[in-house]
């Protein structure tokens, strides 16, 4: 059986964890709780599966992998059924593009490791954390509403779900949790909530993990 190492809110185990069920993949989800006991994510027997101490890792048999996208992408190509890339190559690439504005230039500014450097190095208190969160979150998600426009039926691209609306939904998710105002994007919302009316992302939902703290 795959394995899934993760954290109940980390967004890149949360992108994982949507695309094994829109898959109907039977996944072990194994905790790595990122805050206790300094985070487990620094401990040697972790850092062996992933060397860059982050979650989540994927172990399919004897192939390990990390990166969320990455990890996708090879449980698109290794299990094809309800693919979440188009078959034509530019589509692929629009879909990857809109991933990655999420994925790459936006989420990694606003993850746990760079606010707690921001209070622990920089001396940064609440406010200051909650400025520059809201600061690349809304920035991230105005440039991504315009291409939506574009790009958009009932999902991120066209009327199918794909990477790119498994990246979106638990970027949401965040955005929520840090209280930044949302309501300008209409064209997110609206695709926020069809797709949280999947089995898919509500299986997925962090507070619905074993390891999940309320």
């Amino acid at each position: 059986m795959i394995k899934l190492y993760g954290y109940w809110r980390s967004s890149a185990a949360y992108r994982v964890r949507i695309a094994c069920h829109h898959k109907g993949l039977a996944f072990e989800n194994i905790s790595v709780n990122l805050i206790k006991n300094g985070g487990e994510q620094f401990q040697p027997g972790y850092t062996v599966l992933n060397p860059n101490k982050l979650v989540p890792t994927l172990v399919d048999g004897d192939r390990i992998l990390n990166q969320s996208l990455a990890i996708i992408e090879y449980l698109d190509d290794a299990y094809p059924d309800k693919p979440l890339l188009p078959e034509r190559a530019f589509d692929r690439a629009q879909v990857r593009a809109l991933a990655q504005n999420i994925a790459v230039d936006c989420h990694p500014l606003n993850n746990l490791r760079v606010l707690k450097y921001l209070s622990n190095e920089l001396g940064q208190d609440d406010a200051a954390k909650q400025r520059w969160y809201c600061h690349w979150i809304t920035q991230a998600l105005e440039g991504l509403e315009l291409q939506l426009q574009h790009t958009a039926g009932l999902y991120c691209f066209g009327d199918s779900i794909t990477l790119a609306d498994v990246c979106l939904v638990p970027q949401i998710y965040n955005a929520e949790r840090f209280d930044v105002p949302l309501q300008p994007f209409k064209t997110i919302n609206r695709i926020v909530e069809r797709c949280r009316a999947l089995p898919a992302f509500g299986l997925a939902q962090p507070e619905l993990q074993p390891d999940a703290v309320l």
